[in-house]
């Protein structure tokens, strides 16, 4: 009797075991099924133009966003802020790049329907031509060299050398950040000053022009040109960081309202600790958490 007792009990268990087995198998199904559909590959194409300053960290960052997301392609053209803009809000483009905010470039009604990612900060310097031998301008200096009340280095204490400006066209923001934190104020186009829509242009053509200036992202400043300090100040990230060197801009990327998966993925990509802390820094850009100030539409500058 209890050897039959036990044979029942057994058996029971048996089948308890096995019930739970496919209970559990069916979970687990449901389970894999559910996160196949929360980490779905991403596809599509993203159309990111404008500021050039900005230009190298899309660049480098896209590059690693298309490792990890195959499914997506992302283009990245220069053209300047004005014109990153106006394609964004024109619908052309998905992402306008810009180095100044949105409603310095236009008008209110287009503005208005653009959504802001704040991306890193970039410093901006005047920069020379290496045989230039001045290290510190002041903003008068500058007002006077891009106002040609000055054409000479040797009025300045440099060399006996004719100065050759080199300038960005109106759309640029990287102009529009030097002429209103650096001047204080726009300026026309010299006649003789040379135009160029490509920072990477600029820099080149300040390396090999004897007499050369004009301004550049602090990302794209190497030892082919020499940038100059603001009024005693030198173009640091610490000395952008905590506010004592005034040239810099937020880098912005702009979408034309809430951006689809993809852009938003992207965005949120770019924000990241890996690119803030990796391409951001290597590339001279300053990571907004590390600004010890913050700056408003109108340039206004506090504390955090």
């Amino acid at each position: 009797m209890k050897k039959t007792m036990m044979l029942i009990l057994a058996a029971v268990l048996t089948l308890a075991l096995a019930a739970c087995g496919k209970n559990s198998g069916g979970s687990a199904e449901g389970g894999d099924q559910s996160s196949a559909n929360t980490n779905s590959e991403l596809t599509g194409s993203i159309l990111a133009t404008g500021s050039s300053a900005l230009q190298p960290l899309v660049e480098e960052a896209s590059k690693t966003f298309m490792d990890k997301n195959k499914g997506i392609t992302v283009q990245v053209q220069g053209g300047g802020s004005g014109t990153g803009l106006t394609q964004v809000a024109g619908g052309q483009a998905d992402i306008g790049n810009s180095d100044v905010f949105a409603s310095e470039k236009l008008d209110a009604a287009q503005a208005k329907d653009l959504v802001d990612h704040q991306v890193a900060v970039v410093g901006m310097a005047a920069v020379v031509n290496p045989k230039v031998n001045i290290d510190n301008l002041t903003k008068q200096q500058l007002v006077d060299i891009f106002t040609g009340k000055v054409t000479n280095w040797k009025e300045l204490g440099g060399p006996d050398q004719k100065i050759q400006i080199v300038n960005r066209p109106a759309s640029s923001g990287t102009r529009a950040t030097f002429e209103k934190y650096a001047l204080g104020m726009k300026t026309e186009d010299l006649q003789g000053s040379i135009q160029e829509d490509s920072s990477g242009t600029v820099k080149k053509l300040i390396a090999e022009t004897p007499g050369a200036i004009g301004y550049l992202a602090l990302s794209y400043i190497d030892d082919s040109v020499k940038a100059v300090k603001y009024e005693g100040v030198a173009p640091t990230e610490d000395n952008v960081a905590n506010g004592t060197y005034p040239i810099w801009a937020y880098e912005h990327m702009y979408t034309k309202g809430e951006p689809k998966p993809e852009v938003k993925a992207f965005l949120d990509y770019m924000t990241s600790d890996e690119v803030q802390n990796g391409a951001v820094k290597d590339l001279g850009y300053i990571p907004v958490s590390k600004m010890q100030v913050v700056r408003d539409v109108d340039g206004n500058i506090k504390k955090k």
